[in-house]
């Protein structure tokens, strides 16, 4: 205790590597902690439980969906409206809520317990804004969020490890979601302890990345109107592979086995562990790109490449040059390339190039809201419109319209942008 006390004031005095390395390990902690209330439903299967002709686990995994999906649509506004007093007892009430949620659910028998994921998927939506307020704005954004950003990619496959391994040990299919996240909960208060003593930006960090004040409806409203055709683009990607990346997330247990990998639970967190180290890189050197309008065009470049690797790399394995579990890893790191970027550095870059009255926690909630919607869509699909397809044949067919449609996405974007960003400075 005496070390962090140690380590906090020394952030507070400015030192950058203190302060960098701390909000890191803080924001990080938080969200990873948020994992295990959210994603050990996942870890289970299910086998041969059904509800009104559908699989059960895709009935619980689209119940919780559709409450998260909802919890991004209420977002908008709570996140976007929230004062920085509030945010860490706003955490901590936000994941009780979903982890008494899992409580109910493991209480009540199946199969009248499906409804309550909803409550659990409903408040979780709203975590990732919240914690990314306290690291929005400054000057090392990009490393402080790829550093966050590093949970979404190895907290989902870890937790659903350790669900795993409750199985292994006895615990029902019902009780270990409750479990898991029991087994979080004292990091959860210390990392969110961490994160309240994390210093506001400072005078600087305002100069170079622009205020981010709460914003009102109307502020809302006429952001978007102004900017819409590239916003509804840029949507319109995040769309795609939020859904994609939500499949993938979900059913990595029933994708591995397919692969020849079932029965082995370390697999869920060690393959992501490769992917999180490059994106971590990637994103975390934009950092050093002083120029906000030249970082902005940059990410509209890696969202493209994203893309890219996702059709490259699937045509790769269908003709025998990448295996299949390689293939997994690729699609998994060209997938994360875009997301990553996407809830780090693009709309950070883009609010301090156009120094518009805006804040990161609006616009990532207005395309997860969005990217929630698509993913109900894409699972509804798989069961009712292609319930013949294997996993992985499904898989595959939406790693081919994925990457076109965010090559296609980015490149219109990066155009229309780079139009008004010429207009607005030429005058």
């Amino acid at each position: 205790m005496l070390a962090v006390r140690a380590i906090v004031r020394k952030i507070s005095t400015g030192n950058s590597f203190w302060f960098v390395a701390y909000a890191v390990v803080a924001a990080f902690s938080t969200y990873f902690c948020m994992y295990a209330f959210r994603r050990p439903l996942s870890a289970a299967t299910y086998e041969g439980l059904s509800l009104w002709g559908v699989d059960y686990k895709i009935v619980l995994v689209t119940t919780q969906v559709l409450g998260y999906a909802m919890s991004k649509f209420i977002g908008i506004r709570i996140v976007s409206e929230m004062t920085p007093e509030r945010r860490a007892k706003t955490i901590l009430a936000f994941i009780g809520v979903a982890w008494l949620a899992l409580l109910l659910f493991a209480a009540i028998p199946y199969p009248y317990n499906w409804f309550v994921v909803f409550f659990n998927g409903l408040p979780l939506g709203m975590i990732w804004g919240i914690v990314f307020g306290f690291i929005e704005g400054r000057r090392t954004t990009e490393m402080l969020a790829a550093g966050m950003a590093t949970s979404l990619i190895v907290a989902s496959g870890a937790v659903k490890s350790v669900g795993q391994y409750l199985l292994l040990a006895g615990v029902s299919d019902f009780w270990m979601p409750f479990a898991t996240g029991g087994l979080f909960v004292l990091p959860l208060l210390a990392a969110v302890w961490m994160l309240t003593k994390i210093p506001p930006p400072n005078d600087l960090d305002v100069a170079n990345r622009a205020p981010r004040p709460p914003m009102t409806r109307q502020q809302r409203f006429a952001l978007f109107r102004e900017f819409a055709p590239g916003l509804l683009a840029l949507i319109g990607v995040y769309m795609a592979i939020a859904a994609y990346r939500d499949f993938r997330d979900n059913f990595a247990v029933e994708l591995w086995a397919a692969l020849g990998e079932g029965g082995n639970p370390a697999i869920l967190a060690t393959a992501e562990i490769p992917i999180a180290i490059g994106c971590l890189a990637i994103v975390s050197a934009a950092m050093w790109i002083r120029d906000n309008a030249r970082a902005f065009w940059l990410t509209h470049g890696i969202v493209f490449a994203g893309g890219a690797i996702l059709v490259v790399s699937t045509m790769a394995m269908q003709v025998g040059l990448l295996r299949p579990g390689n293939w997994m890893m690729v699609v998994g790191f060209g997938l994360y390339l875009v997301f990553i970027t996407y809830n780090t550095m693009l709309f950070e870059r883009w609010i301090a190039a156009f120094r518009t009255v805006a804040n990161v926690g609006f616009l990532v909630y207005l395309c997860d809201s969005s990217g929630y919607v698509a993913s109900i869509g894409v699972m509804f699909y798989k069961n009712f419109g292609a319930p013949d397809l294997s996993w992985v044949q499904f898989f595959t067919r939406a790693s081919y319209a994925v990457g076109a449609l965010t090559i296609l996405g980015a490149a219109f974007s990066w155009q229309y942008f780079r139009r008004r960003y010429s207009g607005s400075f030429s005058r």
